[in-house]
């Protein structure tokens, strides 16, 4: 049987899809999300004071992205509401990272399959919990595929470099500035060798605190970047 003109199997038109998210993924600058001794560590190559790759979804749960800010922001946005929600109508501790993972995952999957152009977009949602056995790193990725991740994620462009890195310098207990001093020194890597210069301003740096009161969110200042940093 002849095809009609024009036709295109609904395999080659994921594949292209597929194709179209990770290269805008890629174009990112790299956000890196790892556990240390006293919660979660956040860091992105950011240099914008007011457009945040990295932000507070709730009481014990962040938030990390790539790809297209106006995208990854309504997402964020979204589990926010629905975070807040949730948290009024049954009870605060009913919001859990997995459920807001699961339901972002529903979210990518559906404008994945359905419309036009897919979610330029890679995420990150992470719940700190009260000991380092209750850290929770769940990935999302533009096609709603969703994966709880041990140790750390890397996202955006260069990732494998970073990630190859990282796992060398990545252990159980490390304290903060350790973690951020090997965070920054594995994102520096680049695929040619070339040497790279990080500098507090250049970075957005957030941490998800067990030891803080119910709000575990916490941003850093450039000047104590610098210091965890020296």
């Amino acid at each position: 049987m002849s095809m009609p003109f024009g036709y295109v199997s609904p395999e080659q038109v994921m594949k292209d899809r597929a194709d179209y998210a990770r290269k805008g993924i890629a174009r990112g600058r790299a956000v890196l999300v790892m556990t240390y001794v006293d919660g979660i560590l956040f860091v992105a190559e950011n240099p914008s004071s007011a457009l945040h790759k990295v932000s507070e979804i709730y009481d014990r749960i962040g938030f990390a992205a790539v790809g297209k800010y106006n995208e990854f922001e309504n997402l964020r946005q979204a589990g926010v509401r629905m975070a807040d929600l949730r948290g009024y109508s049954y009870d605060r501790t009913d919001v859990t990272g997995r459920m807001l993972a699961n339901t972002y995952a529903q979210i990518l999957g559906t404008i994945f399959t359905t419309e036009s152009k897919p979610y330029e977009v890679e995420m990150t949602v992470a719940e700190v919990g009260e000991t380092a056995a209750g850290d929770q790193l769940y990935r999302l990725t533009y096609d709603g595929s969703v994966a709880d991740e041990q140790g750390f994620v890397v996202m955006g462009g260069n990732a494998d470099a970073i990630t190859a890195r990282l796992q060398d310098n990545h252990r159980e207990g490390l304290e903060l500035g350790e973690g951020l001093r090997a965070a920054v020194s594995a994102m520096t890597t680049t695929d040619s060798g070339e040497p790279r210069t990080l500098t507090a301003d250049a970075l957005e740096v957030a941490v998800l605190d067990r030891t803080r009161p119910r709000r575990k969110f916490r941003r850093l200042t450039d000047e104590q970047t610098e210091q965890l940093l020296a």
